[in-house]
């Protein structure tokens, strides 16, 4: 990870209480992608937030067969497992054991192009599990590992490693790490705003004055 766009730590720990609607606002303000569109809350914690550890699978090759997880003793603690099946859905590539070790580790969580298994597992231990669904057939002798710590996608959405990843009840966000800062601190900007707005309308001010007085409508328009 790039040391010198790793955002201060006082911006991480505010970052981390921040919603992907938040975080999606603050992305559409830059014009940037990041919304990890058909990824949802497979079981645990409805919430990650941390750096990519990036994990990418192809179909197996017969004459030189790979593995499929042993690249979990790699992962630092705090970061989060981004793991690109291409989005398959025959196949799993994270199950039971695989949680239960994760969550032992401190690992953020998993978010998976594809699907996962042994949900039951991950419940047990509240490990934040995110895929595009769950099916029980292992991946073993049908994927393998291509390559660790490169760039891979979830969808539509790009992942660099040390990429900030950042899910919840509504789905993953990614934020790339060279524009982390700035992107926190507009979706923090807009917590406020948005806070100010609600303050004022639960008090009685009408909703579209509140709006209006506070910059809603103008809070994802690039130079307000």
């Amino acid at each position: 990870m790039d040391s010198v766009s790793t955002p201060a730590q006082s911006l991480l720990e505010a970052a981390g209480a921040l919603s992907t609607a938040e975080i999606s606002d603050a992305l559409d303000y830059f014009k940037l992608p990041g919304s990890a569109l058909g990824i949802g809350l497979q079981a645990g914690e409805p919430r990650i937030f941390g750096p990519a550890f990036t994990v990418a699978f192809v179909p197996v090759d017969t004459a030189t067969p790979g593995t499929v997880g042993d690249y979990l003793d790699n992962i630092p603690q705090g970061a989060v497992a981004v793991l690109d099946n291409s989005g398959r859905v025959d196949c799993t590539v994270w199950g039971g054991i695989m949680s239960k070790i994760a969550e032992h580790r401190g690992i953020a969580g998993t978010v998976i192009n594809g699907v996962c298994r042994d949900t039951a597992e991950a419940q047990e231990v509240n490990y934040p599990l995110y895929a595009r669904g769950r099916f029980m057939r292992t991946g073993k002798d049908r994927v393998q590992v291509s390559t660790v710590g490169e760039v891979v996608s979830l969808g539509d959405v790009r992942v660099t490693p040390g990429d900030y990843v950042v899910a919840d009840a509504d789905g993953v966000v990614v934020i790339p790490q060279a524009r982390a800062a700035e992107v926190f601190e507009r979706a923090l900007r807009t917590r406020e705003v948005e806070g100010k707005i609600l303050e004022a309308a639960l008090a009685g001010t009408p909703l579209g004055e509140a709006r209006r007085q506070f910059g809603y409508h103008t809070l994802q328009r690039t130079g307000h």
